[in-house]
């Protein structure tokens, strides 16, 4: 397995974030690191995501947590969906500045995965942060029995 993978937007997907076939998307990018178990990524929000005053908008910020935390689910080659999610929005996240998007994995539980995101800007100062319970769908004897304990 390589160290890093970069994780493009599928054209046959039509999630509005990371999806390739979704015209209004945010068609969003980010590199699967296997050696530190992580999932980044590097976006620049446009104007267009913006709330108000040059800021991003809430639900959107809630977005990227969303989309980083559900990619850290391929380090164990499970498909899961969102049961919870909260966000910390803890410093503004303004428009057309470049921020890292980060995602990693805090404990599972059985089929539910607990999973960690955050926001940062370029000098590593902590913007938002989300918790997420993801919850393995599909093969639920199955991945329930392979999932192991962090």
């Amino acid at each position: 397995m390589t160290d890093t993978i970069t994780l493009a937007p599928n054209p046959a997907n039509k999630c509005f974030g990371c999806g390739g076939a979704n015209e209004q998307g945010m068609k969003l990018t980010f590199v699967q690191d296997n050696v530190k178990r992580r999932i980044v990524g590097k976006f620049i929000l446009g104007e267009a995501y913006q709330g108000g005053g040059g800021m991003g908008h809430g639900g959107i910020i809630a977005l990227l947590l969303d989309e980083v935390m559900g990619k850290v689910c391929r380090f164990r080659e499970l498909r899961a969906v969102t049961a919870e999610l909260t966000v910390q929005y803890l410093k503004p996240v303004k428009v057309n500045e470049e921020i890292i998007v980060e995602g990693y994995e805090r404990e599972v539980k059985g089929r539910n995965l607990f999973l960690v995101g955050e926001i940062r800007n370029n000098a590593g100062d902590l913007l938002a942060r989300g918790a997420g319970r993801f919850v393995v769908i599909g093969q639920k004897e199955k991945a329930a029995a392979e999932v192991p304990a962090s």
